[in-house]
């Protein structure tokens, strides 16, 4: 019998103040990682305007700060707390977990890099994935006790993994994850962190549902943000021919929100994860061999794939703990 997604009553064109409305999250601590721009700041807004305690995990604390300001004047009162984290620092992940007191009810990992050319870690990984992957990993794993000590505060936790209709470009190279040997295109280290994103959410809820956590993965769709500001003129002549080719259509920050949102709140996932997400749904799946103009609203095998995202979990956890 073929597996019924997930449905939700809300669309492409829906916002994140409207599947909010109605929902209190009144005593609910939540991260929010790059939240100083684009999606992270809507999200945010959103969250604390629904009543929940919105901590703004930022590289920047006075764009952060500022954001906080905003949220405060448009909510009447409730400021989020602004603390440094810069994803690409395993020591910031450390001081940022390290610092953490008490339950978390919900983690969004939305931050996120995209380059114009290979940059590389201290460590020598290359950026996006270290960024994108590794470091929301390491938060991840950090955190997973005050997860855990918010599931059983109130039946449950969950974890919002940022993915991308980008990851249909690109499984995981384990081969070659840091562009050590192959040649060096941006288009694919962003694809192949934003495939780790979802593979992350899968083996995060085999792992850590016992424990009342879940995970899952959410393609916000097409936005324009600051994200695409490192975009080389062929990232941008390939963005604007896909959507003139109608592969998809810009939507506004607060429906590209969305999405995060309905993984966060929507009673459909409270305790169901490793599900991909797009347009508030669950998203149908697609062989790996299918090009991205003919299916840009589903999610590649190699993106839920069990064992791929087992592999890669080993493969992060031996990068981190390095």
């Amino acid at each position: 019998m073929a597996y019924a997604l997930i449905s939700t009553p809300f669309t492409a064109s829906s916002t994140a103040d409207e599947v909010l409305r109605g929902v209190d999250l009144a005593g609910v601590r939540a991260i929010v990682t790059g939240a100083s721009s684009g999606l992270g700041i809507e999200t945010a807004r959103v969250l604390a305007a629904a009543g929940a305690e919105v901590t703004l995990a930022v590289r920047n604390t006075t764009a952060g700060d500022a954001v906080a300001e905003t949220i405060e004047k448009s909510t009447e009162g409730i400021r989020p707390r602004v603390v440094r984290l810069d994803l690409a620092d395993r020591r910031s992940v450390t001081r940022f977990v390290d610092a953490w007191r008490g339950p978390l009810h919900l983690l969004v990992n939305n931050a996120g890099v995209v380059t114009g050319g290979l940059e590389r870690t201290h460590e020598g990984w290359e950026l996006q994935f270290a960024t994108n992957h590794l470091g929301h990993f390491a938060l991840a794993g950090g955190l997973h006790d005050a997860l855990a000590l918010g599931a059983a505060d109130r039946d449950g936790a969950r974890i919002v993994s940022v993915s991308s209709t980008a990851h249909m470009r690109s499984g995981i190279d384990f081969d070659d994850l840091h562009f050590e040997r192959r040649s060096y295109d941006p288009q694919i280290a962003y694809a192949q962190s934003k495939t780790a994103n979802s593979l992350f959410a899968v083996e995060a809820t085999r792992l850590w549902a016992a424990d009342g956590i879940v995970a899952n993965a959410v393609n916000p769709g097409g936005v324009a943000t600051g994200l695409q500001r490192n975009f080389t003129t062929e990232q941008k002549e390939s963005l604007a021919a896909a959507e003139a080719a109608g592969v998809f259509t810009y939507k506004t920050v607060e429906q590209g929100a969305a999405t995060s949102i309905v993984a966060a709140v929507a009673p459909e996932f409270a305790h169901s994860g490793g599900h991909y997400l797009d347009d508030a749904q669950e998203a149908y799946t697609v062989p790996d061999d299918v090009g991205l103009a003919q299916h840009p609203h589903g999610v590649k095998e190699w993106a839920l794939d069990p064992a791929i995202a087992k592999r890669l979990w080993t493969v992060s956890t031996d990068l981190v703990r390095a």
